[in-house]
């Protein structure tokens, strides 16, 4: 199995805030959240403590945190690089562990990759190829329409076993109110990025349908007629258009009411 990639001791940070490794798995994840400059960074720190707490004899597992939402796949957390490209053979799949622990809300566990067919040849030996024998895939239970599974992998075969599968599913249980927040702040800061951005997009539009109207004295729905027909021939987006034609009046960038303190407009 190639070498993990060095980041800081997982849970370090927050088993020095509080000064003592007696906390729980709740309050150090709390404080995980209190050292964590955004949720990104919560996520990756969330999968790296988790793979540190349930391994065995000190060997960290490599983890991934799973979220299925619209119908897509993601790695919203790794312990590394490597767990996360891991994770994406399932994606590009459409199969695996950690999809099926998630969508039928039940764990699955993998003992040995050299004896495992339940998704075909092609996921056991993707996997394998990392240098991985096992897998262990617990899922949470978030509520709502958000589905999520904790992925463990190692080199060892049979290592979520017994007494390490009993201390998984525990954990996974202390956690999932954690993560639950996790996602539902995720979705609010999603909701509140895409409304900013139709919102930018209409504004560069609107500009440049007036613009349209004032060179071509016509009404509004033949400049908007105009700007869609140069949109399907040049086979580009209406707001890339709007933005151009914005850009080449104004001679820069156009700024919008929608725009965050600080920031340029994207065109």
């Amino acid at each position: 199995m190639p070498a993990p990639e060095q980041h800081p001791n997982p849970g370090t940070r927050g088993a020095e805030t509080a000064g003592a490794t007696s906390l729980s798995s709740v309050e150090q994840i709390q404080n995980l959240i209190l050292d964590s400059a955004d949720f990104e960074e919560f996520l990756n720190e969330l999968a790296r403590f988790s793979a540190h707490q349930v391994a065995n004899s000190g060997d960290d597992a490599l983890c991934g945190i799973t979220l299925l939402r619209d119908r897509k796949a993601a790695t919203i957390g790794w312990s590394s690089d490597s767990a996360r490209e891991i994770d994406q053979i399932q994606y590009r799949l459409a199969q695996g562990p950690c999809l099926t622990a998630a969508q039928e809300e039940r764990e699955v566990y993998v003992p040995d990759l050299f004896e495992e067919d339940r998704w075909g040849p092609d996921y056991a030996a993707a996997v394998a190829s990392h240098g991985l024998r096992s897998v262990l895939s617990v899922p949470f239970h978030l509520q709502g329409d958000a589905q999520a599974a904790l992925n463990l992998y190692s080199d060892v075969p049979h290592k979520f076993d017994g007494d390490v599968a009993i201390r998984v599913r525990g954990y996974t249980r202390e956690i999932s109110q954690a993560l639950r927040l996790a996602v539902r702040f995720s979705l609010h800061t999603d909701s509140a990025t895409n409304l900013r951005a139709t919102l930018q997009s209409r504004t560069v539009i609107d500009m440049a349908i007036g613009i349209v109207m004032a060179q071509n004295r016509c009404s509004q729905e033949t400049a908007v007629r105009i700007l869609m027909d140069a949109s399907s021939n040049g086979n580009v987006k209406l707001r890339d258009i709007a933005a151009s034609l914005v850009q080449s009046v104004g001679g820069a960038g156009t700024r919008t009411h929608f725009e965050e303190p600080g920031r340029e407009a994207a065109v």
